[in-house]
């Protein structure tokens, strides 16, 4: 009798085993949970900023075809309030946060400017390094 004597004892030793298994295997799986919703939210926010870049892009490409159908780089003052309003309208959601237009002659040129669309992305306020203010540059150089 001591052989069965022995199972029980080593039977006994295994309770719980199983159970503080799946406790091991559920900590491990929600580790990888938590991983996936951090890639998920930087996704959303890198998916945000490159829509603002795309729009900044559009909007830059408008202001150098106008410029090149108008065969100057120094636009009017009512052109210049047009495209900061379209710009800046972020109730249709068709403009740029905080977006503002500059357009800079280049120095020692007549037919050169640079457009800067600048804009402060919404995605976090309350980190200051997603919320900076973003920059577009592009230069026009007409014939």
């Amino acid at each position: 009798m001591p052989a069965s004597l022995n199972r029980v004892r080593a039977l006994r030793s295994q309770r719980g085993v199983a159970l503080m298994e799946v406790l091991v295997s559920i900590l491990i799986f929600a580790f990888g949970l938590l991983g996936l919703i951090g890639l998920e939210a930087s996704a959303i926010h890198y998916s945000a900023d490159a829509e603002d870049r795309n729009r900044a892009a559009l909007f830059a490409g408008e202001v150098a075809s106008s410029m090149w159908l108008n065969n100057s780089v120094t636009p009017t003052a009512a052109q210049l309030a047009t495209w900061n309003t379209n710009i800046a309208n972020t109730t249709t959601e068709t403009g740029l946060p905080s977006g503002a237009l500059t357009i800079t002659p280049t120095a020692g040129t007549t037919n050169s400017a640079d457009i800067t669309i600048t804009w402060v992305p919404t995605t976090d306020k309350s980190n200051a390094k997603l919320s900076a203010q973003r920059q577009l540059t592009t230069r026009v150089i007409l014939p």
